[in-house]
């Protein structure tokens, strides 16, 4: 068993607008959130006082404690105080994914039992057609204006009183996130105060900010990587958070240099972009401090290209997933000079480790030795919403949760994640790692992005099919061939690694938290 080397932290026993905004009136006028592309701003006394008209005006509407609330919107400024106003009003929120169809909308709402959704005008349509689809929701609010429906900014001239909800921060849940759905059917994630408010207390030390701070918010809020990082974290600490609604890399960079952006959480398609994108050297990135990247595995050359090209200390990563609330491991800000190339850092406050054996899941393996990794802590997840038997198959009875990840730990305690359980590929007995060809591969000039996962071939054995989006040259596709991708791999990595089929398409699927979404290239297999 491993655990960690830094101080427990107290449990944090406060409902989670509570545990984030405890020190608003100590901020008071400094910016809390910056539209990062027209500077609208809202101070930390605004963000303070608005949620709590926003409460008032939601518990006017009917919100009451135990009912769920989707929150459809891409990333704004109104997005926090949303949050926050609902579950100050007592409601769960089950972030939705603002690109979602009606169907995948509706879905989630059956799922989650949700009675009240607040989107955006631009996808009012959507949000109305997954109500019709699901029923049982009372109303649709907008952050913004649209006829017909109460809008939060009305709310925040209302005059009801403030709700007082009882909440127990241990039992009660603020969040319902759903699994990415990667590898499986989409699940509701319940997350109490506690476990969320608790991871925050966790990975403070760790990732430390202040009102010097700027962080800038492209990966989305819905997500539970963008929910810590993003939203919750910077804004308990009195940082500024530029919120921009989508990543497009001109207003991505734009944004860094016009608002000076100090510290970036992202996932590994930016730091491939900031690696490699001919853009880069067309705006000022000098205050930039750090950068870190998670939510997918980081090959450590693509990680040491982007730092020397930026001229920063080398990315850090950070490991967890949604049933974690999430994180677990953390590279700190001020080791990233020191941290081995390719770690997802180490155990943050309160938190256990085994690494169990493949074949023998009872057989606990030591340093060096790469396993399944478990987890115990106080940020494991409350268990599946109306899924006893997937949560019962997700944490046993020891309380270790199995996260289908394979990783080893050195001596010094650094974890190295090798890819999923479910990902990997049998090739006749061996076991080939798809991250490991997919960071191989990106090295390729003439390869843009990739994505590996196994296929079977007629003699019935499991082999490396790759995914491959040629790099433009000149304004035209390169002529990569698939020989020349397969005698690239081959010349590089051991036989039994080799990739057997390529083929080239457009673009590699990915979910918004930058996970290949491997699941659609095996139906298109």
């Amino acid at each position: 068993m491993f655990r960690s080397e830094y101080a427990d932290v107290q449990p944090v026993e406060l409902p989670i607008h509570d545990a984030v905004l405890a020190r608003a009136a100590e901020f008071a006028d400094a910016p809390a959130l910056i539209d990062g592309t027209d500077g609208t701003t809202l101070s930390y006394a605004q963000l303070d006082a608005f949620h709590r008209r926003v409460a008032a005006g939601l518990a006017d509407a009917g919100v009451r404690k135990g009912d769920v609330l989707a929150l459809h919107s891409p990333n704004t400024i109104a997005f926090p105080t949303a949050f926050y106003a609902a579950t100050r009003a007592g409601a769960s929120v089950t972030t939705v994914h603002p690109l979602s169809t009606p169907e995948e909308f509706a879905k989630q709402l059956s799922d989650s039992g949700a009675r009240w959704i607040v989107t955006v005008s631009p996808l009012l349509e959507t949000a109305r057609r997954a109500a019709e689809l699901a029923g049982g929701v009372r109303e649709i609010f907008v952050c913004d204006s649209a006829p017909g429906h109460r809008s939060l900014i009305d709310m925040l001239a209302s005059t009801a009183p403030e709700p007082h909800i009882d909440i127990d921060p241990t039992a009660d849940v603020a969040a319902l996130p759903y699994s990415s759905g990667t590898t499986g059917t989409p699940k509701g994630v319940m997350l109490t105060h506690r476990q969320i408010a608790t991871n925050l207390a966790q990975l403070e030390p760790l990732m430390s900010a202040g009102p010097e701070d700027r962080i800038l918010a492209v990966l989305p809020f819905f997500h539970i990587y963008g929910l810590t990082a993003l939203m919750n974290a910077p804004l308990r600490q009195g940082a500024s958070v530029v919120v921009l609604p989508r990543f497009d890399l001109e207003t991505f960079l734009a944004a860094i240099q016009n608002h000076r952006i100090t510290g970036l959480y992202v996932a590994p398609p930016i730091v491939l972009a900031l690696a490699k994108h001919p853009l880069i050297e067309e705006y000022d990135l000098s205050s930039l401090r750090y950068i870190v990247s998670a939510a997918a595995p980081l090959d450590a050359r693509l990680a040491a290209a982007c730092s020397a090209r930026l001229g920063l200390p080398p990315v850090g990563q950070a490991y967890g997933m949604t049933e974690l609330s999430p994180g677990t491991h953390v590279v700190p800000l001020s080791a990233m000079r020191e941290a081995p190339p390719g770690t997802v850092g180490k155990l943050i406050a309160g938190t256990e480790m085994r690494i169990v054996s493949l074949d023998d899941p009872g057989k606990d393996l030591t340093v060096g030795e790469p396993g399944e990794i478990l987890i115990r802590g106080p940020q494991i997840m409350k268990g599946y919403l109306g899924r006893p038997d997937d949560t019962a198959a997700m944490i046993d009875t020891d309380g270790w949760l199995h996260t289908g990840d394979v990783g080893h730990v050195d001596a010094d305690g650094w974890l190295f994640v090798v890819d999923r359980v479910k990902e990997l590929i049998k090739y006749k007995g061996f076991q080939v790692a798809p991250a490991e060809l997919e960071a191989l591969l990106l090295t390729h000039p003439d390869i843009a992005d990739a994505a590996v996962i196994g296929v079977y071939d007629d003699d019935g054995n499991e082999v490396p099919h790759a995914y491959v989006v040629r790099r433009p040259t000149a304004g035209e596709l390169s002529e990569l061939s698939e020989s020349e991708v397969m005698m690239y791999v081959a010349e590089r990595v051991a036989p039994y690694k080799r990739v057997r089929r390529v083929t080239f398409i457009a673009g590699v699927p990915r979910a918004a938290s930058g996970k290949i979404l491997r699941r659609q290239l095996r139906e298109r297999a």
